[in-house]
C-alpha cells in the first residue's frame, strides 16, 4: 500500500491579509508547503494561477483553458519540471486537483492538471473529504485496536487462569468427581 502523509498545519492569516498570503495559509494548512528548508515559497502562486485558469475556462466554456502543464507550474513556483512533479504528487492525494489530458490543434497530446472543481471553494470540499475519510478510516481502526488489546488482556487472563486452577488441583490430590460434579473422597483405582 502506498504510503500518503497528510500534514495539516494550524496557520491563520492575519487580519488584514491579501490574496497571496491567504493563499499561502491554504497551502500550509493543507500541508502543501515546501517541506524541504530553503525550498521555493511560491506555491500559493501555483494555486492562485490554477484558480484563475478555472474562472476563465468556465467564463469562456473553454474547459482545456482550465490546464497547467506541470512546466507551467514549475515556472510560476520558480521550481524545476522534476522537482514539481513532487509537489504535484502531493496535490493529487489530496483531491486537490486532477491529471486530465486534451488533444491541442496541431494534434498533439497535452497532459496537465486543472482544480478539481470549478472554484477553489469546490476543490477544497474534495481535499475535505479526502481527510474526512482517511480520519473516518482511522476511527474504525482505533475502535478495533481497543477491541484486539481488550481481547487480547482477556485471552491473557483466561491462560492464567487455567494455569492457576491446575496448580489448585494438583495440590488438591486430584480427587475424582461423581458425573454429577461432586467429589466422593476414594482415590482412583490404579490399573
Amino acid at each position: 500500500m502506498a504510503q500518503r502523509k497528510i500534514i495539516l498545519i494550524n496557520e491563520e492569516p492575519s487580519i488584514d491579509a491579501n490574496s497571496e498570503e491567504m493563499a499561502k495559509v491554504v497551502i500550509n494548512r493543507l500541508g502543501l508547503m515546501p517541506r524541504k528548508k530553503g525550498s521555493t515559497e511560491h506555491m500559493n502562486k501555483v494555486l492562485v494561477e490554477l484558480y484563475e485558469r478555472a474562472k476563465k475556462a468556465a467564463r469562456e466554456k473553454k474547459p482545456t483553458m482550465a490546464l497547467m502543464t506541470v512546466e507551467e507550474m514549475g515556472h510560476f513556483a520558480g521550481i524545476t519540471r522534476q522537482t514539481m512533479y513532487d509537489y504535484v504528487r502531493r496535490w493529487i492525494e489530496l483531491d486537490l486537483i486532477v491529471k486530465t489530458s486534451y488533444i491541442a490543434q496541431n494534434e498533439k497530446v497535452i497532459i496537465g492538471y486543472k482544480l478539481n472543481g470549478n472554484t477553489l471553494e469546490n476543490a477544497f470540499e474534495k481535499a475535505r473529504t479526502r481527510i474526512n475519510n482517511n480520519l473516518d478510516l482511522t476511527l474504525k481502526i482505533i475502535r478495533e485496536l481497543q477491541k484486539t488489546i481488550k481481547n487480547e488482556k482477556i485471552r491473557r487472563s483466561q491462560r492464567k487462569g487455567g494455569v492457576k486452577s491446575e496448580k489448585m488441583t494438583k495440590k488438591e490430590g486430584n480427587k475424582p468427581e461423581t458425573p454429577g460434579g461432586e467429589e466422593t473422597g476414594e482415590q482412583p483405582d490404579d490399573e
